[in-house]
């Protein structure tokens, strides 16, 4: 009886707010006036109410689709690749997550915007912004199904669409997202263009050509991303890793300094002379967005890291670069690996453990032959390349994020794991095995005798009857 009154507020709920989202749309004007910021007698909790909403939005994909919905945030038009993210919850961290950059990011959860967004002023230990992943949004757009009526959290300060607003970043909800991914899966990330208005309704014919003047691949993101000059974190006192910043989440930054060290931050373009003028310990080539093909500077620094047996992690990006600089080869995937729900296997072990992940593109394993790297870590859901590590070489590299943020930390051991290395004076002790010793165990034979139509149909009918 309890669920069944639980499932009549559901109801009622559901019935209320869409009468509301209706009220919405066909008096837009009324949502710019709501109050910012309400706390409820008798509640310390801040309850926020959404600002910027209500205008007309429309998104077109390269082969023509177009889904209507509802704007939010800043009122623009912009053109990027549109791909999909299956977490659940960590929008703040995923649209400051410098991998994004030149993208328009589709959320699959539906409800997104209900906790805020927290203050950038909050910092950590080591004085880095404790809830997001750089110093702004990435993203050119975001794209969610539903925009939370009102925010409630213990240290939102703004809500989802002020702070697109304030970022100058647009976004469109009320539309289909599982319609949207489905289509992205079945034939890949598209170029899409988007256009929110606060003047009327959307011109198809500019959105057409928004479309056709796009362009992702190809392009090269760094400048966007990286630092421009030398940062330094941590104690000056504790010995140097360097971080190689191609598009570095902060979250990397402080998984190193978690480990001991004090981070050297340097351009995605330093030359190996640089790197070694600060005596590391090692070095961390971190994520980032785009093409790694593009990043020929970084591919060249790390191939003199390869020769001169200098302790390196790659991360995302990084992975991907340390291939390159190996000989190996990579390529683009269908629609990429986004979320924080991605199942891999560390191939020492044949331990499953599940991580965040934010890639378009991956390593090629057959390119892997005769360049010293092996395969570390396989994607359980389509056995890609997750991780590498060389044969004689302290050189380790993951595709998933280990630091997570957003997601699990099942994975933070990858960091402990470089240290490992570089207190070892450069020796890895767990290497993986031979292929023919990490092979997975074959599921035993079956002798259960399969069931006929008409003796599957006969034990539904005796569930349904209980």
């Amino acid at each position: 009886m309890c669920r069944y009154y639980q499932l009549i507020a559901v109801i009622q709920y559901y019935l209320s707010h869409r009468s509301f989202r209706h009220q919405q749309a066909c008096n837009p004007k009324q949502n710019l006036n709501f109050h910012t910021k309400t706390v409820r007698e008798g509640q310390k909790i801040p309850t926020l109410q959404r600002t910027y909403t209500g205008y007309a939005a429309k998104l077109r994909l390269e082969d023509g689709t177009i889904f209507e919905g509802i704007g939010f945030g800043y009122p623009s038009e912009i053109a990027g690749e549109v791909v999909f993210n299956t977490g659940m919850v960590g929008y703040t961290e995923t649209l400051t997550d410098p991998s994004y950059r030149g993208q328009i990011v589709c959320m699959t959860y539906p409800l997104v915007g209900n906790y805020g967004v927290p203050s950038f002023d909050v910092k950590d230990e080591w004085g880095l912004p404790k809830y997001f992943e750089s110093d702004r949004i990435q993203a050119k757009a975001l794209l969610i199904h539903d925009l939370s009526d009102i925010a409630s959290h213990w240290n939102c300060i703004m809500t989802l669409d002020q702070w697109l607003y304030k970022q100058k970043i647009p976004g469109i909800y009320g539309i289909d997202t599982r319609e949207l991914t489905k289509k992205l899966r079945v034939h890949g990330v598209m170029m899409g263009a988007i256009v929110v208005s606060e003047k009327g309704p959307v011109d198809d014919a500019r959105l057409k050509k928004l479309v056709s003047d796009a362009a992702y691949e190809g392009l090269n993101f760094m400048p966007e991303v990286s630092t421009s000059k030398p940062q330094e974190y941590g104690d000056k006192d504790k010995p140097c890793i360097v971080l190689l910043d191609t598009g570095t989440k902060y979250s990397i930054i402080r998984n190193i300094l978690r480990t001991g060290y004090r981070v050297v931050r340097l351009p995605w373009d330093s030359s190996f002379e640089q790197i070694m003028s600060y005596n590391p310990k090692g070095v961390v080539i971190s994520n980032g967005p785009g093409d790694p093909k593009v990043c020929t500077s970084t591919i060249k620094t790390a191939s003199k890291l390869i020769r001169t047996s200098t302790p390196t992690l790659g991360i995302c990006l990084g992975n991907q670069i340390l291939a390159l600089a190996g000989g190996a080869d990579t390529y683009k995937l269908k629609f990429g690996h986004r979320g924080q729900n991605k199942p891999c296997i560390d191939l020492r072990n044949m331990q499953s453990y599940v991580t965040s992940q934010n890639h378009g593109y991956g390593i090629d394993p057959k390119s892997l032959d005769g360049t010293g790297f092996r395969v570390w870590f396989s994607n359980a859901d389509d056995d890609t390349v997750e991780g590498i590590e060389h044969a004689s070489k302290p050189m380790i590299a993951v595709q998933f994020h280990p630091e997570a943020s957003p997601g699990p930390y099942d994975c933070m051991f990858v960091f402990d794991r470089f240290k490992q290395i570089i207190d070892a004076g450069g020796k890895i002790t767990d290497r993986v095995k031979t292929k023919e010793k990490i092979e997975r165990p074959k599921k035993k034979a079956t002798t259960k005798k399969k069931r006929t139509s008409a003796e599957r149909k006969k034990e539904g009918r005796k569930i349904a009857k209980r």
